[in-house]
C-alpha cells in the first residue's frame, strides 16, 4: 500500500508563491514517477508536473518558467514551488506516484489565488 500526503495549500494573492510537499509512505519503488496534477472546478484533471527518479522534470506548459518541481529520495518527498501564481492556477492539487504502471493519489490540496 502507497499513501501520499499533501501539504502547503492555501490561498494566496496573483504573483504570490507557495510551496507543495507531498510525502510518500509505505510501499517504497525505487523506480518510479512522481508528479503533480490538478483539478479547477468544472474540469478535468490536468498535469502540472512530473519528476523521474532520476530528478529530470516535465512541465505543463502553461506553469513553464513559473513552477519548479523537484524531490528528496531519501525522504520519499517531491515538492512544487510555486511562483508568480495567476488566478487560473487555482484548483485542488493531487501527488502522483507512477511506479511500473500503477498510479497511486493524494487526497488533494487546494490551492487559491484571489485578491
Amino acid at each position: 500500500q502507497v499513501r501520499l500526503v499533501e501539504s502547503g495549500g492555501g490561498l494566496v494573492q496573483p504573483g504570490g508563491s507557495l510551496r507543495l510537499s507531498c510525502a510518500s509512505s509505505g510501499i517504497i519503488f525505487s523506480i518510479n514517477v512522481m508528479g503533480w496534477y490538478r483539478q479547477a472546478p468544472g474540469k478535468q484533471r490536468e498535469l502540472v508536473a512530473t519528476i523521474t527518479t532520476g530528478g529530470s522534470p516535465n512541465y505543463a506548459d502553461s506553469v513553464k518558467g513559473r513552477f519548479t518541481i523537484s524531490r528528496d529520495n531519501a525522504k520519499n518527498t517531491v515538492y512544487l514551488q510555486m511562483n508568480s501564481l495567476k488566478p487560473e492556477d487555482t484548483a485542488v492539487y493531487y501527488c502522483n506516484e507512477n511506479s511500473f504502471g500503477n498510479d497511486y493519489w493524494g487526497q488533494g490540496t487546494q490551492v487559491t489565488v484571489s485578491s
